[in-house]
């Protein structure tokens, strides 16, 4: 059981580094643009905002591996709870689709965690 939770915890922090990558790097490029439907003025305008997200989502990404590395539950649990509170939070604001792509997998992994 403890494997699949870090597994689990594992999937998550990588896809934080995925959206690290995404938003800090190629929002204003052809494949960012398209995986966050922007235009091209839009994406230009709102760079730095982006990059701002991106280097949140490496801090949640850091946090994970810490968890990870160290082997602290408590660790694991406070970063997978900021991650569905960003997820909830995103679908509430932004896109509805967050919810599955942020908050579902980290819940999923926070429930493994609790069950470890």
């Amino acid at each position: 059981m403890a494997t699949i939770a870090n597994i689990l915890v594992g999937i998550v922090a990588l896809l934080h580094i995925g959206f690290l990558i995404l938003e800090m790097f190629l929002w204003d490029k052809p494949f960012g643009r398209k995986t966050f439907g922007l235009k091209r003025e839009f994406a230009t305008e709102s760079k730095a905002l982006a990059m701002n997200q991106g280097l949140y989502n490496g801090f949640l990404a850091a946090g994970l591996i810490w968890g990870l590395s160290s082997g602290d539950s408590a660790t694991k649990i406070f970063f997978l709870s900021c991650v569905i509170v960003a997820g909830i939070f995103g679908a509430a604001t932004v896109s509805r689709t967050i919810i599955f792509v942020q908050a579902l997998p980290a819940a999923l992994a926070l429930l493994f965690v609790f069950l470890t």
